[in-house]
């Protein structure tokens, strides 16, 4: 079994085979949200620090820090972005740019074992970002695209997927520190998408034996109700040996449907994680009440027939 370990300096979060689903949050991103693209320009990051602290809250494992803005430093505001949410949680970072000058000034300031988001199978990424993440000792996703772009044929794809692992090995980067994103398709536009995804997860774990992840709701765009349709995803993908995504965490459908998946897989011993988020809160005087009423069953359980005699042995197999 191949286990992913990220860091920061205080906290391990492991993405696994047979470890809860990981949760990395998206939401410190400014791709599409112009206020927040503004203010970090602006070198405000108020709003950072409440995407930072609603994420975690919501029960995101990591976050996502891009700091993508046109005509910006990228580089100032990325590092000067992880500086900030390290000083608020201890949740590790994945460092998201396509810009390679950004990737080194964030991970020249991070605190612990980073995820480098991303590299591609292009010749000209991989060699450029495979010895950054060997000089840090990151971690790092593969994003299953090169040079002829992105491939509606999953065969492809793993093909893609497979040569990066490979040219990480031969930079030292063992396949463990490689999470790999097979990019999922909208359903809406490929009706066979969902069904390739999950083969193509399958795939990546049995044969290249890597961790996966995705940006969980390109599955549903164009279509209504999306986040009933990321919830069904993201459950049939976990079933499917997916171990991590990057999405949005504040979106209890699709956590439900996570928090779910990872107890019908074994992954929540004793769905102690479930029970702790769902268990209502006892009310005064209900354990008192309870008692009362299985004392009276008790009593009365002598009286004969199937019904007495279920109600006493149920209760004995509960003392």
């Amino acid at each position: 079994m191949t286990d992913t370990v990220v860091s920061s300096a205080t906290k391990e979060v492991v993405i696994g085979f047979d470890r809860p689903f990981c949760v990395i949050g998206e939401r410190i991103n400014p791709t599409g949200r112009k206020l927040l693209a503004a203010e970090m320009a602006a070198g405000d990051y108020s709003r950072v620090k409440a995407d930072a602290l609603a994420q975690v809250e919501a029960g995101a494992h990591m976050l996502d820090v891009n700091a993508g803005i046109p005509l910006a430093d990228e580089p100032k505001i990325l590092a000067e972005a992880i500086q900030l949410v390290q000083s608020l949680t201890d949740t590790p970072l994945s460092i998201d740019s396509s810009i390679v000058a950004a990737l080194e000034a964030g991970l020249s300031v991070y605190k612990g074992k980073a995820l480098v988001n991303s590299v591609t199978g292009e010749e000209e990424r991989l060699e450029v970002v495979l010895p950054l993440v060997k000089k840090y000792g990151a971690a790092v996703v593969a994003i299953s695209n090169d040079e002829t772009g992105i491939s509606e044929d999953p065969d492809v794809r793993f093909e893609v997927a497979k040569k990066i692992v490979h040219r990480a090995a031969d930079y030292g980067i063992h396949h463990s520190d490689i999470v790999v994103d097979p990019l999922v398709m909208p359903v809406g536009a490929l009706g066979q998408a969902g069904r390739a995804a999950f083969s193509l997860i399958r795939r990546l774990r049995e044969e290249l034996k890597v961790n996966t992840t995705c940006g969980a709701s390109n599955i549903s765009f164009g279509l209504p109700n999306r986040h009933g349709l990321n919830q069904a995803f993201l459950s049939m993908a976990i079933g499917a040996g997916m171990t991590s995504a990057i999405m949005n965490p504040l979106h209890m459908e699709e956590m439900t449907g996570i928090w779910g998946a990872d107890v019908m897989m074994g992954h929540d011993a004793h769905c102690a994680y479930w029970i702790k988020r769902f268990r209502e809160p006892s009310q005064e005087g209900e354990a008192a009440g309870g008692r009362g009423r299985r004392e009276g069953r008790r009593r009365g359980g002598g009286g004969g027939g199937a019904a007495g005699g279920g109600a006493t042995g149920g209760e004995t197999v509960s003392a």
